[in-house]
């Protein structure tokens, strides 16, 4: 049976919650997240804004800048994050395999239903319950599905067949294979490979010899193939949130902000599901691609945001090396206790509980 694969990803998220609140900012160009008479930064922008080039982790005096009547608004993440739970109910209703890959974005596996159905039914709901828009594809695999959603966006519908999956993959720049960043492009380009027809001529020993397993990874996705499960939201290794900025960073008090509105979300992720987890895990991408992850494993399990805040920016400060502006950050909780399973049992394995909060065991 042919996996049927849908995303859903919700249109300027922040913005638009902020715009059906308050009916005076809609149509109107704004922007969540810090002031520009601060070091504020953007978190998200209206398709208003977007049109002068304002953009999510841009400083908020160079998004003015850019648009003078820009308006300015605060961060509600308690708000966001009750928003993004009502929209996972909805998706349960369809399905119990979701993978959400934050706050406003998931896949959901409905393979054996009507995916179409399912897809256009999802969004008329989102639309009339919450008032908010969502851009839907539907696919036979993930990559394909968020190429889908991502080719009509905002507030659209699209599937690709995998019948059309090359005749739609073909003339797309390589930038549009699933991790391909600017430094990647670049060495492609450097070929001479643009788009990813260029690819699938390019002769693959040549591509595998110079970027090794990724290179393969490329010719995969080139040729429309993702085996990727959809990973089971109830019985998940890990949650994460991360974020790629438009610019890179190397303000710590801004990285800061964003760990502490990831940790906002994971905490209020775990609470509703009754979960607790003990390993916390900071992510960061250097804006040469250079990757570097560092862990904490806590001696007790734990849903509080504090906990996880603190861990994490205590992985942010003193395990990772700020020497470089950062492109990509996020924080991901795993070491994962559902409801039915034993805390006692957990914790005999390791026999850390006694130690006491203070004895962490740092992981790199």
């Amino acid at each position: 049976m042919k996996r049927q694969i849908i995303h859903v990803d919700m249109d300027a998220f922040y913005a638009s919650i902020e715009q059906k609140d308050h009916p005076e900012l809609r149509n109107k160009p704004i922007a969540v997240g810090g002031r520009p008479e601060g070091r504020g930064v953007i978190c998200t922008a209206s398709y208003e804004a977007r049109k002068y080039g304002v953009r999510s982790a841009m400083p908020s005096k160079k998004a003015q800048q850019l648009c003078p009547n820009l308006i300015f608004v605060p961060v509600r993440m308690e708000r966001y994050v009750e928003i993004s739970q009502r929209i996972l109910e909805i998706f349960e209703e369809y399905t119990d395999c979701i993978e959400p890959l934050s706050i406003d974005e998931a896949f959901l596996d409905v393979t054996g239903k009507d995916g179409i159905q399912i897809g256009k039914d999802i969004k008329k709901r989102i639309k009339k319950e919450l008032g908010l828009t969502a851009s839907v594809g539907l696919s036979v695999n993930k990559y394909l599905a968020k190429l889908a959603s991502d080719s009509q966006k905002p507030d659209g519908f699209a599937v690709i067949t995998e019948a059309e999956a090359e005749n739609f993959l073909l003339p797309l720049p390589v930038r549009k294979l699933w991790g391909v960043g600017p430094k990647t492009e670049q060495e492609l380009n450097n070929l001479g490979i643009y788009c990813i027809k260029d690819l699938i001529h390019y002769d693959q020993r040549v591509i595998i010899e110079k970027f090794g397993k990724r290179g393969l990874e490329l010719l995969h996705f080139a040729k429309g193939k993702d085996e990727r499960p959809v990973e089971n939201k109830h019985r998940r290794k890990s949650i994460g949130e991360e974020n790629t900025f438009e610019e890179d960073i190397d303000d710590v008090n801004i990285l800061i902000q964003y760990i502490d509105s990831y940790c906002s979300v994971l905490a209020h992720r775990l609470q509703k599901n009754g979960l607790q987890i003990r390993t916390i895990t900071v992510k960061a991408k250097y804006e040469d691609f250079e990757n570097i992850t560092r862990s904490i494993t806590l001696p007790y399990f734990t849903n509080s945001h504090q906990d996880i805040y603190n861990s994490a920016v205590n992985i942010l400060l003193t395990k990772i090396r700020l020497v470089k502006k950062v492109r990509l950050l996020g924080v991901q909780v795993s070491n994962i206790l559902y409801p039915d399973e034993p805390v006692q049992l957990q914790l005999d394995l390791d026999g850390m509980f006694a130690r006491g909060k203070e004895n962490a065991v740092d992981k790199e």
